[in-house]
């Protein structure tokens, strides 16, 4: 897994209300989109700067297309990323308080320390 790809995503895409918003509505088109355009920007450089190099296996494509929490998870995105997109994503449906925040944390539930490794 490329974490460093992954995790760019999920902190770019957290960072743009508008993005946010294209993800939550049409996760596969907003995925097929970044890998495309935004996934070979270099964080900090202008748009002239960019790789070629960088792309998302199937199975991180598919875990970010699904908004599959659990699987990215797994493959060690890191989950502070992962839950602070996803509360912006989906807190609005769950109306009880830290709603989102405890099915996230049920749906992770079954894993136990050592976590997988997040660093990038």
């Amino acid at each position: 897994m490329s974490r460093y790809l992954v995790d760019k995503f999920l902190y770019t895409v957290d960072r743009d209300p508008e993005l946010v918003e294209r993800y939550r509505e049409d996760p596969r088109g907003t995925v097929r989109w970044w890998e495309a355009e935004r996934a070979g920007l270099l964080l900090g450089c202008t748009a002239a700067e960019r790789t070629t190099w960088l792309a998302f296996t199937a199975a991180e494509r598919e875990a970010l297309a699904t908004h599959d929490h659990v699987a990215l998870f797994e493959m060690g995105a890191h989950p502070f990323l992962t839950l602070t997109l996803f509360i912006a994503m989906f807190e609005r449906d769950h109306p009880e308080p830290l709603g989102y925040q405890l099915a996230y944390a049920r749906a992770l539930e079954r894993f136990t320390p050592p976590y997988a490794d997040t660093s990038t």
